[in-house]
């Protein structure tokens, strides 16, 4: 890992190291040297916000239900079941939709995995990554995009078919790529950019981890 790590920051010139994400079953044990949120810094953390601590500071954090601080990768991780408040749209009405309706149906198509099949989430950088990741995530600008996505179509010609959100990134950027185990094209949400310092002129490229072997 530490390997490809190295080569895509040299190919691609990356601002920031490659994250290697995992998720954890239930009484899988936590690597060695990993961060617990509330334990370790004494509150909670955004997803997001683990995600820029790997790819910013290094560090390897290991977030459970108990750990977020952001309610959306909790319920579309599995972490916990969605309530029916939820899946009527208050969680997006009225602040970020038009009508109850509207945040309803994005509560429906949001990505999601089935509740209780992972209860963990890990992050670290790729590098030094001492666990196998299930996602690498790469935030690119679009010039460093645009190579990667060169690689792409030589593979085998294909495109990235993603599916878009102003929303959770961090769901968008996990959860796609586990369910259909392809290459996915993430847009920084909100809360990623206030709380997670990502930039105006960052995209998010995610791939399944075996998919950077040859």
């Amino acid at each position: 890992m530490k390997g490809q790590a190295k080569k895509f920051t040299a190919y691609l010139r990356l601002k920031s190291k490659p994250v290697a994400v995992k998720l954890l079953r239930a009484g899988e044990a936590v690597p060695e040297g990993a961060l617990r949120p509330v334990r370790d810094l004494g509150h909670h953390l955004s997803l997001c916000q683990a995600f820029s601590r790997s790819r910013r500071q290094g560090e390897s954090i290991a977030l459970f239900k108990e750990d977020h601080w952001c309610m959306e990768p909790v319920l579309c991780f599995g972490l916990a079941k969605p309530p029916q408040y939820f899946l009527d749209g208050h969680n997006r009405y009225p602040g970020t939709a038009k009508t109850l309706a509207a945040g309803s149906r994005w509560a429906q198509i949001v990505p999601k995995l089935e509740p209780g099949q992972y209860n963990g989430i890990m992050s670290a950088p790729l590098e030094t990554a001492n666990f196998e990741p299930d996602v690498i995530i790469l935030y690119c600008d679009p010039a460093q995009l645009t190579q990667i996505m060169i690689a792409v179509n030589w593979i085998d010609g294909n495109d990235v078919i993603s599916q878009l959100s102003g929303h959770a990134a961090c769901v968008y950027a996990v959860v796609p790529v586990l369910q259909n185990d392809q290459f996915q094209i993430t847009i920084p949400c909100i809360g990623d950019r206030t709380r997670a310092m990502a930039q105006d002129d960052e995209m998010i490229f995610s791939l399944p981890a075996k998919k950077q072997r040859p």
